[in-house]
């Protein structure tokens, strides 16, 4: 019975309930909110049973409307959108802006290499502090000295700084927070024992993380094309540094910091964690060998179609239930990955025209995103809750390695053997992290089931 209504009390026979108050909210059409039933006054459903939300509002079929209904998501995903955005522009402004400079792409490769083994040794440590002291408390100042290392990096280039200067400066970047793997937090933080929630949120941050890194690029490119070469760089600062601090004044669904009595191993110690971080190391050699010899085969604009395919494809993949069996789901998505990962070296190999080229880099893209989520779900599942985000940074690190190596092997391919053979690259580097989840659940065979 609803809250303050006429109390229930045994009746001589049925009759009508008297009209509402005018001071009572009116019901819908043919919902009462009382009816009368052998006898007895009772409270009676506003609308159809699953068909509404709270207020007799109805309720999404889409599930990631359902998702951002959730109070308080909207609000810290925009800012970890405006905060990731600019993850796919500082390297490539840098590399604009230190080779227009200096005339040395060398250089400019150099230095963001650099910077990308500085944020793999430093991000866990990061991640470890937000897990232990809490995400607002850590990110905001973490971000501001890796706003200050960018803003050193355009000073030392725009002054003619000498070159070690360069590389002491976009190090000091790495700072920068997994803004990423905070979203994810948050998300496995508001729907813990809702495995279907979690999987639509996990797909929905892989679909950003495509989406940013599909436009970061191009968007750095404009801007220091059309503006002058430090300006990718500034606009990603002030990007990073907004949409952090959006991000984080989001107190409400921040997740809270668990004490810690004793000292906690590091996920790294974590039986299976290991195995699924060499997983992330070969998919992460996928991703650089594919864009190396896009590259060189046809140009950097062709890689936005990969990404597009990915970002579709996760979002497709969030509105699918979630698997029960997710180390069988990793096995599955990954045998995709290798399947598709030959499609590029197909068509290169029969000197297919471009178009095709660029449908079968779209079609691959579709098993990127699917891998992706169900790894980071078992990341997740794997890890100690007060260790989510360094877990899931770990595993982000792992990625990033991968990129590295994976960009050099494709590149002395391209270099010794050609792009045809370059393609090879990806669909081996596919197959290699095949073959390790496929090791890692055989030696956890006879275990429960992630």
């Amino acid at each position: 019975m609803p809250r303050n209504g006429p109390p229930s009390r045994p009746l001589a026979a049925p009759r009508p309930v008297p009209a509402a108050r005018p001071d009572r909210a009116v019901a819908p059409p043919f919902t009462p909110l009382l009816a009368v039933v052998g006898g007895q006054l009772v409270a009676a459903p506003r609308s159809e049973p699953g068909r509404t939300g709270g207020a007799g509002r109805r309720r999404s079929s889409n599930p990631y409307l359902r998702l951002l209904a959730t109070p308080g998501a909207r609000a810290f995903t925009a800012g970890n959108l405006i905060a990731r955005l600019p993850m796919g522009m500082f390297s490539v402004s840098a590399i604009i802006m230190i080779a227009g400079s200096r005339g040395s792409y060398a250089l400019a490769g150099a230095v963001t290499a650099t910077g990308l083994a500085a944020t793999a040794v430093v991000a866990p440590f990061t991640a470890r502090l937000v897990d232990r002291y809490g995400q607002a408390r850590i990110a905001v100042p973490a971000t501001a000295l890796a706003v200050l290392g960018s803003l050193a990096l355009v000073l030392c280039v725009h002054y003619g700084a000498p070159a070690w200067t360069l590389f002491a400066a976009y190090a000091a970047t790495a700072t920068t927070p997994n803004t990423g793997g905070m979203s994810r937090a948050r998300w496995a933080h508001l729907h813990r024992g809702d495995p279907a929630a979690l999987h639509t949120a996990n797909s929905f941050e892989q679909a950003a993380d495509e989406l940013c890194f599909m436009l970061g690029p191009v968007l750095a490119a404009t801007l220091c094309g059309a503006l002058f070469p430090e300006a990718g760089t500034l606009v990603g600062a002030v990007l990073l540094m907004s949409g952090v601090l959006v991000f984080a004044a989001q107190r409400a669904t921040e997740p809270p910091v668990t004490p810690r009595t004793r000292t906690v191993a590091s996920p790294l110690r974590t039986p299976g964690v290991p195995a699924l971080l060499a997983v992330f190391l070969a998919t992460g050699a996928v991703f650089g060998a594919l864009e190396v010899v896009s590259i060189a085969h046809a140009g950097g604009a062709i890689l936005a179609l990969q990404a597009a395919g990915s970002c579709a494809a996760g979002l497709v993949y969030g509105a699918l239930r979630p698997a029960r069996n997710v180390r069988l789901r990793l096995l599955l998505c990954l045998a995709g990955m290798t399947a598709l990962m030959s499609l590029p070296l197909l068509a290169a190999t029969g000197s297919a025209s471009l178009p095709v080229l660029a449908l079968c880099l779209l079609v691959a893209g579709a098993a990127t995103a699917p891998t992706m989520v169900t790894g980071m779900t078992l990341v997740q599942r794997s890890t100690r809750p007060e260790q989510l985000n360094e877990g899931m940074t770990l595993a982000v690190t792992a990625l990033l390695g991968g990129i590295a190596a994976g960009a050099a092997a494709g590149g002395w391919l391209v270099e010794h053997a050609g792009t045809v053979t370059g393609y090879a690259a990806p669909m081996s580097a596919a197959a290699l992290a095949l073959v390790i989840a496929g090791a890692g659940t055989a030696v956890r065979r006879g275990g429960r089931a992630v």
